[in-house]
């Protein structure tokens, strides 16, 4: 199954699979009748639907928040954001411990550390911070961090011992020929750890 070809297919795959958190990630913009199916999916689903890139965009799909990365505007104002969104969620990519500290001070409700590992599905990731990196993220905030970047299968165990609270997993589904197993596999390991 193709994320391209077929999102929504997709998404039900990796919530039936057990995935609880979903980022609706359209770096091409927002296809509405695609954000309000992929919605509708995960509260079906119980599962949080997350707006990557464009804070003003939750309102109008009624996501449960949304993801920043340092290009997209408001990155610098998280205390506007968190006016605006009230008590929905917000997360932030960041690549260093100082980062991190800025953000929570900010306002974020977690943090998004990496590039863990090199990764072929965000091109402008920057050079992978490592195994060591993300620990040092982790001790430095109280705020749930998710790893990001080339995180698979074969590396989760390690990723998990960093002590971060959750794994964004993009190619490891995307790519997977069934992924509904998959992401039961990668939930069953996660849970394991």
């Amino acid at each position: 199954m193709n994320a391209e070809g077929d999102p929504l297919g997709l998404v039900r795959a990796i919530v039936e699979g057990g995935v609880r958190i979903v980022q609706y990630r359209a770096k091409t913009g927002i296809v509405p009748a695609q954000a309000t199916a992929l919605r509708e999916l995960t509260r079906a689903c119980d599962a949080l639907f997350l707006i990557n890139d464009d804070w003003r965009a939750v309102e109008r799909f009624d996501a449960d928040g949304v993801h920043l990365g340092p290009d997209d505007n408001g990155f610098d104002a998280l205390p506007e954001i968190r006016r605006a969104l009230g008590d929905r969620i917000i997360g932030v990519s960041c690549g260093t411990v100082d980062e991190a500290r800025v953000m929570q001070a900010g306002g974020a409700d977690y943090i998004g550390a990496g590039s863990v590992y090199a990764t072929r599905s965000k091109s402008d990731a920057g050079a992978p911070i490592g195994l060591d990196g993300l620990r040092d993220i982790c001790a430095a905030t109280s705020l749930p961090v998710a790893a990001i970047g080339g995180i698979a299968a074969e590396n989760l165990r390690d990723v998990c011992a960093t002590g971060v609270a959750m794994a964004a997993m993009i190619s490891a589904l995307s790519s997977a020929a069934d992924p509904r197993a998959a992401a039961a596999a990668l939930v069953s390991a996660w849970n394991a750890a």
